[in-house]
């Protein structure tokens, strides 16, 4: 039976993990800005900000129920491979905020237990990413990627970049395919930290730290050099996920 499968091409996948099934008008959304992105962008100047969600005193944990819901697919459909939306458990976290660029990490801020990410809160962090850019990367046009949550998309957010004299790339919903912080950075962290406990937020927050900065530069420049392949692949695939 099982070689008589075989000889007919096909074999079992895994359905494919997305954020959301894309409607027709988020498709309409990912194909023009990412054809707008494609142009002559200077990805050195590109700074990208990047939500980090940790279980508390537990590290990183990635769901394993992704082989649960293989199906049978022949060669010739595997571009038409099932997806399902994510879903992600809740628990109790420590948030943190990263910023980084081609040469590696610039800012991570973490906040207390119990707290949100707010517009005003935001804007704190942009300060003190602005007074780590005068240190660490001065003289520099800056342009930042984040993605359009609320805190991201606020006016108030949009009135202190413009006040910095920081371009905002656009960003469409539900794409961390077209952000390196999505793709890159936050696979290679939980790929660290994946089964190590902390029992401490302290502790876990040093942790982050310590492995964003292991990183390095190569490892940062590889993923944001690459970022412009994500872009002409959307505008290929009329805006689907990458």
């Amino acid at each position: 039976m099982q070689k008589t499968i075989e000889s007919l091409g096909y074999r079992k996948v895994c359905a494919r993990w997305v954020p959301r099934l894309l409607t027709k008008d988020h498709k309409g959304q990912r194909k023009p800005s990412s054809q707008n992105c494609c142009g002559d962008i200077d990805m050195k100047t590109m700074i990208f900000c990047c939500v980090l969600l940790q279980v508390t005193k537990a590290g990183f944990t990635i769901s394993s129920l992704k082989r649960n819901a293989k199906v049978w697919n022949g060669t010739i459909c595997i571009l038409n491979q099932k997806k399902e939306a994510k879903t992600v458990p809740s628990a109790a976290k420590v948030m943190g905020t990263v910023f980084w660029n081609a040469e590696g990490l610039i800012l991570a801020e973490f906040l207390e237990r119990g707290q949100t990410i707010t517009a005003a809160r935001y804007v704190q962090t942009l300060h003190e990413l602005r007074r780590a850019l005068r240190d660490k990367r001065p003289g520099r046009n800056i342009i930042i990627l984040h993605d359009n949550a609320r805190p991201h998309a606020a006016r108030l957010t949009s009135e202190a970049t413009a006040k910095m004299g920081w371009e905002v790339l656009p960003h469409p919903s539900y794409s961390p395919d077209l952000a390196p912080s999505d793709y890159h950075l936050f696979g290679f962290v939980k790929d660290q930290l994946r089964g190590q406990r902390y029992e401490t937020t302290g502790a876990i927050q040093k942790a982050v730290r310590e492995c964003l900065r292991m990183a390095g530069t190569e490892f940062s420049r590889r993923g944001i050099f690459k970022l412009p392949e994500p872009w002409e692949k959307c505008v290929q695939r009329s805006g689907d996920y990458v």
